[in-house]
């Protein structure tokens, strides 16, 4: 039954590979405490106690808030999906409610240290430099994912709208426009890719003309803002985090916003108005005569 769940996300849901194999991997944590506390090995079986038992001894196990939730919402999606196949009659997760966690802002880089990074900091002029350059011009230029950047084509690129094609979460595609100075960027980085290596399949190449891969963009994206900024977190999120902070605190629209990160909803773009508030009060407490 796990089996087909996990078929029916990857292949009717397209679900992304990365969470294809958190799913797995807590139906798997969860499957084995059932052998090992209960010694139960079909999951159609499990009633609410046995949910209740294995969240108590996650949360006595010390695992996050945050962490047992993403759990709990494995078990309610997976239940969910056994009851409209006729597996169970009824949902066991039905009293299942999340935790209270905190909520954690997400991390950005300021404005002046983007600026400095990006107008001062010196990259070399040859095809390796300049590709480091465009992956961080693109991160904070569109707000795109990583893995959104890693599969960026040629064909993706629209130079005569100055405008990104983006294949998203569940092969939803969105356009981004553009700056016309990063389509001159990207004009320059093709043709420099192209007498370095000819034809590539993927916009973005590594060292050996091979399509780029996580670990690298993490590794460039760190080795730059280690220079311009002192946060703890240096990854090609943080950027994503970046773009849209620094388009809310200019007044960019919240729906606006959304649809250029390709958010499904709201409530995962209005966590960046906590940081704009924050600004907000500051102007406040600056500015009002009351303050």
């Amino acid at each position: 039954m796990i089996d087909s769940f996990l078929k029916y996300l990857r292949y009717e849901k397209r679900y992304s590979e990365h969470t294809l194999t958190a799913y797995e991997k807590d139906l798997e944590q969860f499957t084995h405490f059932l052998a090992d506390t209960f010694e139960m090995e079909d999951t159609h079986e499990v009633k609410h106690p046995h949910l209740r038992s294995w969240i108590v001894e996650l949360m006595e196990a010390g695992i996050a808030p945050g962490s047992i939730n993403r759990k709990i919402a494995t078990l309610k999606s997976y239940y969910k999906f056994l009851l409209g196949r006729e597996y169970i009659s009824t949902n066991p997760t039905g009293r299942l409610k999340p935790l209270k966690s905190e909520k954690r802002l997400p991390s950005f880089v300021r404005e002046n240290e983007m600026v400095t990074l990006l107008d001062q900091v010196q990259f070399s002029e040859d095809f390796y430099g300049q590709r480091d350059r465009l992956i961080l011009e693109l991160l904070y230029a569109t707000g795109m994912r990583l893995s959104e950047l890693i599969n960026l084509k040629d064909l993706d690129i629209n130079e005569y709208q100055s405008s990104i094609k983006v294949l998203g979460k569940r092969n939803k595609e969105r356009l981004i426009p553009t700056s016309d100075f990063l389509v001159k960027l990207l004009r320059s980085y093709r043709e420099m890719r192209a007498e370095t290596f000819g034809k590539t399949e993927f916009l973005l190449v590594t060292d050996n003309g091979d399509k780029l891969y996580p670990m690298m963009v993490y590794r460039t994206v760190k080795k730059y803002l280690e220079q311009v900024t002192t946060i703890s977190k240096k990854s090609p999120h943080v950027l994503r985090h970046t773009f849209a902070t620094h388009l809310l605190n200019k007044g960019a629209e919240l729906n606006a916003v959304k649809d250029l990160l390709g958010h499904t909803s709201l409530a995962a773009t209005q966590v960046y108005t906590h940081n704009s508030m924050e600004k907000l009060k500051s102007v406040f407490d600056q500015a009002h005569p009351k303050a």
